[in-house]
């Protein structure tokens, strides 16, 4: 089975909600959020990952950042080949029978035609 894989930026902020007081609740609400609006086109959360990323600071220098993503994958569709379909055969032929050559004895055989005298 292959896969395809999506990242997204990991929330930064919590989202308010009815009843969500605290900072660390607004996060997880956040992060449920976003996972479950991936989670309706298909995609299954798999991991969170912390990576360097390096963005200019000022007009000379650069800094190095980390930038937490979140990833997901989903099945990928593989077009299958169709079966091929069952090839349709001929009946089998009918076994062959031998026949059997039997030889007539003497007396039921035929007498040989008789010479023509007339046309001699």
């Amino acid at each position: 089975m292959t896969y395809e894989y999506k990242v997204v930026p990991a929330p930064l902020r919590g989202l308010k909600a009815k009843g969500v007081k605290t900072a660390e609740d607004r996060f997880a609400l956040a992060l449920e959020t976003a996972m479950n609006d991936l989670a309706r086109d298909g995609w299954e959360y798999l991991r969170a990952d912390t990576l360097p990323s390096e963005q200019r600071e000022g007009l000379m220098s650069k800094t190095t950042v980390y930038q937490n993503m979140l990833v997901f994958r989903r099945a990928k569709a593989v077009a299958r080949p169709s079966a091929p379909a069952p090839a349709v055969s001929a009946p089998p032929p009918a076994p062959a029978v031998a026949k059997k050559i039997v030889a007539k004895p003497e007396a039921e055989k035929p007498a040989p035609p008789a010479p023509d005298v007339a046309a001699q």
